[in-house]
């Protein structure tokens, strides 16, 4: 009887130890794909399927998807949600290179994207390099990742999405597309690369809809031939006409380069290409971002009349060397909506309008309403403009405590409600500006080698503290 016993009890203590080593442990609740595999094992470790499909149709809650090196020829769609608690996550296996490749596709009509997420909660992917999907057909949309419907808590990350392309001049193309059609909360993209894309009139990086809560942060965009990162209202995407809008997020310590429409058949010769787009948004903060060699720099308005750009704050960044204008709010024309409420400040907005395009440095075009311009250092470019206001529909914006950088033996230039100034006390008075808003060297530490900071005895540090 001890005997029995005894195997009785060292049979429970091993079952414990089995339980106990697979709670919470992501070998335990994995799923393993590999391009060696086969659709009929068990997705084990050992025994890998062969592909995503596959992986989808089993990967539910609590469900970890990892993904072996090699070129997957196929598509994602995510077929299973996961919980609070117990996320679904497609993620590259360690360090592998996981490709998934939209070479061998089909080019047909309408969306098509790599990775979909629609209708789906509390989703990952990580790790992935999604690429080379292209089309030569004007109704066709190509999409590096596309999460649409009401889908929410959902992050994409350190993924590197590169070479989507439409080939036409009416054609679409997006790297990461979020379409709220319905009702979005909690996305977060973070740490991707996004690059080499021919987008024809669509963005490299886009929130678009019904969205309410939203991370964009630690991302790298460039080269490619429209917007980089946008947020966008009103175009009605959403089921919700009251909610059709993005709102509620950050767009933080990205970096966003060589985004120019210049060349792109949609745009022809025109440089209208934003690093970071708000279209239509709502309570954004747009902070630490460092935007070169664009188009304009950050723009916050809204393509549609009577509708606004309300509440972004535009805070921190650095912006450089853009072709155009370095910060622009307002609509382009009478036809277009504006911005209210904004805020823009403690930003460097350096040399920009390098292409002569009479941007200058900041851009005040159509119906802008209370907002606040306060405590920027601004140089200005080859056109020597600063602040540029071509429209006379701007009422109650402050300046308040702006730097202008005086340069020996070159003038300054501002245009405020279409006159023109080369005064900075006459632009003072004409603007409103407040006392201790100053022309003077602001004295970088380095500004050939991009270091903008302050020297210890600039002139400015009392400004703008």
């Amino acid at each position: 009887m001890k005997k029995i016993i005894f195997i009785l009890l060292a049979a429970v203590a091993i079952m414990v130890v089995f339980v106990v080593n697979n709670t919470d442990g992501e070998e335990d609740k994995a799923i393993y794909v590999a391009v060696t595999g086969n659709d009929q094992n068990d997705g084990t470790k050992s025994k890998p399927f062969r592909t995503l499909k596959k992986a989808a149709s089993v990967a539910r809650a609590g469900t970890t998807v990892l993904i072996r090196k090699g070129t997957y020829n196929e598509k994602l769609v995510v077929k299973h949600s996961g919980t609070k608690s117990k996320p679904v996550i497609f993620k590259a296996y360690k360090n592998d290179k996981v490709v998934l490749s939209g070479m061998n596709l089909k080019d047909i009509e309408g969306a098509t994207s790599l990775v979909t997420i629609n209708n789906k909660n509390h989703l990952t992917i990580s790790g992935l390099t999604i690429q080379d999907l292209t089309t030569d057909l004007t109704e066709k949309t190509v999409i590096g990742i596309y999460v649409t419907g009401s889908s929410s808590h959902i992050k994409l990350e350190n993924n590197h999405v590169q070479r989507i392309k439409t080939h036409t001049g009416d054609g679409n193309g997006h790297g990461i597309a979020v379409y709220g059609t319905g009702p979005m909360k909690d996305i977060s993209i973070l740490n991707n690369t996004v690059e080499d894309l021919k987008l024809g009139s669509s963005e490299s990086l886009v929130l678009n809809g019904n969205i309410d809560g939203f991370k964009v942060e630690n991302n790298l965009i460039r080269r490619s031939d429209n917007i980089g990162i946008d947020l966008i209202g009103y175009e009605g995407t959403s089921n919700d006409k009251k909610a059709d809008y993005v709102r509620n997020g950050v767009v933080k310590n990205n970096k966003v380069y060589q985004i120019s429409s210049y060349g792109n058949p949609a745009y022809g010769e025109d440089y209208n290409a934003g690093g970071i787009y708000v279209d239509g948004g709502k309570n954004i903060t747009i902070e630490k971002n460092t935007i070169y060699q664009c188009d304009i720099g950050i723009e916050a308005t809204s393509e549609h009349a009577h509708k606004y750009a309300d509440n972004i704050t535009i805070i921190n960044n650095l912006i450089y060397h853009n072709f155009y204008t370095g910060i622009s709010i307002g609509g382009y024309d009478e036809d277009r909506g504006g911005t209210i409420n904004s805020t823009i400040s403690h930003n460097t907005i350096y040399r920009n309008d390098t292409k002569g395009l009479d941007g200058g440095q900041l851009l005040l075009q159509h119906d802008v309403k209370n907002n606040v311009i306060k405590k920027n250092v601004l140089t200005a470019g080859p056109s020597r403009l600063f602040i540029v206001n071509y429209f006379t529909t701007n009422q109650d914006n402050k300046l308040i405590k702006n730097v202008f950088h005086k340069e020996k033996g070159k003038t300054g230039i501002w245009v405020w409600k279409e006159e023109e100034y080369t005064s900075f006390p006459k632009f003072k008075i004409i603007s409103k500006s407040d006392a201790k808003s100053s022309y003077l060297d602001p004295t970088y530490i380095n500004a050939d080698k991009y270091n903008f900071k302050l020297k210890k005895d600039s002139p400015a540090k009392n400004i703008l503290e």
